[in-house]
C-alpha cells in the first residue's frame, strides 16, 4: 500500500497551480474593483428580487413591474420558485453574494468547458493540470462582454450554461445527466434544444445498434425533469402558470425591442438591417434554414463521437435562432474558445480572431441610447451591432467546409487532439 505522501502531486506540480491561482484571485479581484468604479446597476437580479417577492405576496407574477426600467417577468414561473433565496438577505449582501457566485461559476464554466472538449483532462492523475488550466483561462475570460455584462446585470446565464455542461459532461451511464439540462429549461426555455440535438443522436445511434444509449436517457431525464418541475408549477401556481404558457411566453415583446443592439440574435440583425422592430416572416424563415442546417451538422458531430461540437454547436443554433438573445446570453463563447484553441493546431489566427471579437465589446461602439438609434444605423454600424451573429455564422461555415472537405478526401473531420471517447479508468471510478 502507498503511503498518502507518495500519491500527493510533487511539490513542482503544485507551483504553477498555486501560481495560478494567485493570478485568478488578482484578476477577480480588480474585476471587482472595476465593477464597482463602474457602478454597475445589476439591474436584472433586482427583477429577480421582485418576482420572489411577489410570489411570497401571492401576487400576479406577470403583472409585476420592477425597478426604474418598469421591467416585466419573462421566464417560467419556476425561475420564481428558484429566486426566493434572493429574500433573505438585505439588497447590498445579495448583490455581494450574486457576484461572488457568478464568479464561481466562472471558474466552474472554463473547468466543465476544458472537460467537455478534453474528457481525458478529468482523470485523477491529470487534476493538477485541469485545475491550473482553469485559472489560467478564467483569469483571463472573465473580462469578456458576454461574462462581464452578465456579471453587470447580476444575470443567471453562467449558472443556466453550467448546469447544462454539468449534464453533458457525466459518466456514461450517470443516472444525473439531463437534471440540469431539464431545470435549466424550466427556468429559461432556448436549453431545450438541447433535448432535441440528445434525441436526434440517441435515436440514430439506436437504429445502428438497437441500444438505449447515453444520449438517449439524458433526453429522457432531461424531458421527465422539466416536465415534472412545470407540472408541480401548474399545481402549485396555476394561474401564473396558465398566464405563462398561453400568453406571456408569445409576447417577445416583452422582453425588449428586437432592434436593440444588445440583441445579437437573427432577430436582431434582421430588425435592424430592415429598420423595423418586427422582422416577422423573414426572421421564422432565417432561423429555421439556418437552425435546421446548424442542428444537422451538431447531430452529425454527436453521431461520430464529437460530443464537443455537438454541444457548442447547438449553443450558438440557440443563441442565432432565439427571438431575443441579449449579448450576455453568449458566455457560450468560453467553450468556443477552448474548443478552437484545442482544434486549430494550423489556425491561431482564427481563434485570436474569435477570442479578440467577445473581448471588443464593439458591439457597443454604435449609438444605442433609449431613443432607439438602432433604428437607423448605416451599414457599418449593422457590421458593428451584428458581430457576434456574423462570428457564429463564421465558425459554422468553417465546421462545414471542413466536413466537406474530410468527405471528398476520405479523411476524418479535424480531430480533437485526445480522442473524445476516452476516458482514463480511474475518472471512470470515481465520478
Amino acid at each position: 500500500m502507498p503511503s498518502s505522501a507518495s500519491l500527493s502531486p510533487p511539490r513542482a506540480r503544485l507551483r504553477p497551480l498555486i501560481a495560478a491561482a494567485a493570478v485568478c484571485l488578482f484578476s477577480f479581484a480588480a474585476f471587482w474593483v472595476a465593477q464597482r468604479v463602474a457602478r454597475v446597476n445589476m439591474l436584472d437580479v433586482m427583477v429577480y428580487r421582485a418576482e420572489a417577492e411577489t410570489l411570497r405576496a401571492g401576487a400576479d407574477l406577470y403583472a409585476m413591474r420592477a425597478t426604474s426600467a418598469d421591467l416585466a417577468m419573462t421566464y417560467p414561473p419556476f425561475a420564481a420558485v428558484l429566486f426566493l433565496p434572493l429574500t433573505l438577505v438585505g439588497v447590498p449582501l445579495m448583490r455581494t453574494l450574486s457576484t461572488a457566485g457568478n464568479l464561481v461559476l466562472v471558474v466552474a464554466l472554463v473547468q466543465l468547458s476544458l472537460q467537455l472538449v478534453r474528457p481525458a483532462l478529468a482523470a485523477p492523475a491529470r487534476r493538477v493540470d485541469l485545475w491550473r488550466t482553469t485559472l489560467w483561462i478564467a483569469a483571463v475570460v472573465v473580462w469578456s462582454e458576454p461574462v462581464w455584462t452578465t456579471l453587470r446585470y447580476g444575470q443567471i446565464n453562467l449558472l443556466v450554461t453550467v448546469a447544462v455542461l454539468w449534464d453533458l459532461t457525466r459518466r456514461e451511464g450517470s443516472r444525473w445527466a439531463g437534471v440540469g439540462i431539464g431545470l435549466a429549461t424550466a427556468v429559461k426555455l432556448t436549453p431545450g434544444l438541447f433535448v432535441v440535438l440528445l434525441l436526434a443522436a440517441g435515436l440514430l445511434l439506436w437504429r445502428r445498434d438497437r441500444a438505449v444509449n447515453q444520449w438517449l436517457r439524458t433526453a429522457l431525464t432531461a424531458t421527465g425533469t422539466f416536465l415534472a418541475v412545470t407540472l408541480a408549477m401548474v399545481v402549485a401556481l396555476p394561474a401564473d402558470s396558465k398566464t405563462f404558457w398561453t400568453r406571456t411566453l408569445f409576447e417577445t415583446g416583452r422582453v425588449g425591442h428586437a432592434e436593440e443592439t444588445a440583441n445579437q440574435s437573427l432577430s436582431g440583425v434582421l430588425a435592424r438591417l430592415m429598420h423595423t422592430d418586427a422582422p416577422g416572416l423573414w426572421w421564422l424563415a432565417a432561423a429555421v434554414l439556418l437552425g435546421g442546417a446548424a442542428m444537422v451538422l451538431a447531430v452529425r458531430a454527436a453521431v461520430l463521437g464529437d460530443r464537443a461540437v455537438a454541444v457548442v454547436g447547438t449553443a450558438f443554433t440557440a443563441l442565432m435562432v432565439s427571438p431575443i438573445s441579449w449579448s450576455h446570453h453568449w458566455v457560450w463563447c468560453v467553450p468556443l474558445l477552448i474548443l478552437l484553441y484545442d482544434r486549430a493546431t494550423r489556425a491561431w489566427p482564427v481563434t485570436i480572431a474569435v477570442g479578440l471579437v467577445f473581448a471588443s465589446f464593439a458591439l457597443w461602439w454604435v449609438p444605442h441610447d433609449p431613443g432607439r438609434p438602432e433604428l437607423d444605423q448605416n451599414a457599418g454600424q449593422m457590421l458593428l451591432s451584428a458581430i457576434y451573429p456574423l462570428t457564429a455564422l463564421a465558425v459554422f461555415a468553417g465546421y462545414a467546409l471542413s466536413v466537406r472537405r474530410s468527405r471528398r478526401e476520405g479523411a476524418p473531420v479535424v480531430a480533437p487532439r485526445e480522442p473524445v471517447a476516452v476516458r482514463e479508468p480511474q475518472a471512470v471510478a470515481k465520478e
